[in-house]
């Protein structure tokens, strides 16, 4: 007898078991509207000297 054959199905192991609320492409973040590098590097630098006092 094949007992590997028997019992449920294995799920796929490559897909993720949620999604995430604020996934880039959903309702809340559509794509595109990724800021760029610039953007990110000003932001934290402003954060930075804010942070230093």
């Amino acid at each position: 007898m094949d007992y590997k054959a028997a019992g449920a199905p294995k799920m796929g192991k490559k897909a993720p078991k949620h999604q995430e609320h604020n996934a880039h492409g959903s309702r809340k973040k559509p794509f595109g509207t990724r800021e760029d590098k610039v953007a990110l590097l000003a932001r934290m630098k402003k954060a930075a000297e804010e942070k230093k006092g």
